[in-house]
């Protein structure tokens, strides 16, 4: 396997940034998880503009523009000959010291890689995952803005853990007002009479690519939606919930906690999201 690293090609093996890179001393530093279909990089100018948001927020200046990662991105899928993978675009704050302040680091670690991914196992794209409700409050936009999406993910560690206790793929975070906000890494939807709903960015989510392509995709498929708060009794009372992810693309959810969603199977607007979905990568691969 081969990673890119701050500017070449390495094997795996010696893909290795210092022991004192702020990334992995405080988690500072930004990343996009990015799916490769049939060797080509999808949505990848969204990816990069959602990294570069990301950076800028925190401060942290990307060492190379945004084409030269693409082609970055591009010739990992080429070394690794993978026409199916999943990237993961790192950049970290670069070597520092032990005190917190990253103005003492000297420069950033930018890493590409490359690697096979399936989330969940097939059968839960037909037949439905189940999830919990975390007890664990997803972080408040108050205190870590949302947009950025960074490497300190020990909120949604913490929430996983416990899906992981109770033998579920997922957990539902709620946000300190007790309202849903996210799944440990992905978007949440209901459906409720007909109309889709999902948590507005103000609930403390990171808005999902995977998530702004299905709220068009609704639009195109006259299917009412509309961005509000989602109560925990929305939840309870929803007659259908999916997921949305880079990973986990469209994934419906039939059982939450001890409850069934609606009557226990994979609903009608779920099931023509899906398939859109997977019809709208089709295009993007032939355009």
């Amino acid at each position: 396997m081969k990673i890119w690293l701050n500017g070449r090609l390495v094997d795996r093996a010696h893909a290795v940034v210092n022991v004192f890179d702020h990334g992995l001393l405080y988690g500072d530093g930004v990343f996009e998880g990015i799916r490769v279909y049939n060797g080509r990089v999808f949505h990848s100018q969204a990816h990069l503009d959602r990294l570069y948001v990301s950076a800028k927020q925190i401060r942290l200046a990307i060492p190379y523009p945004k084409q030269e990662l693409h082609e970055a991105m591009v010739e990992t899928i080429k070394a690794n000959n993978a026409a199916y993978a999943y990237i993961r675009l790192v950049v970290t704050r670069g070597e520092g010291t032990l005190g917190l302040s990253p103005f003492k680091c000297s420069k950033p670690s930018v890493i590409v890689i490359y690697d096979d991914i399936q989330l969940y196992p097939k059968e839960m794209y037909t037949d439905g995952m189940a999830v919990i409700v975390a007890k664990t409050i997803r972080t408040s936009a108050r205190m870590v803005d949302p947009s950025v999406k960074s490497l300190n993910y020990l909120n949604n560690i913490l929430a996983k853990i416990e899906s992981v206790d109770a033998g579920v793929s997922e957990a539902i975070m709620l946000n300190e007002h007790g309202d849903v906000a996210e799944a440990t890494g992905d978007n949440v939807f209901i459906v409720k009479n007909g109309t889709v709903i999902t948590p507005p960015p103000s609930a403390g989510i990171l808005v999902g690519i995977t998530r702004s392509i299905v709220i068009e995709l609704s639009k195109k498929l006259g299917i009412p939606l509309k961005e509000s708060t989602v109560t925990r009794q929305d939840l309870n009372e929803a007659d259908e919930c999916f997921l949305t992810g880079t990973a986990a693309e469209v994934c419906p959810v039939t059982r939450i906690d001890d409850a069934l969603v609606g009557n226990g199977k994979v609903g009608d607007i779920t099931r023509r999201l899906i398939k859109a979905y997977r019809e709208f990568i089709d295009a993007d691969l032939r355009e």
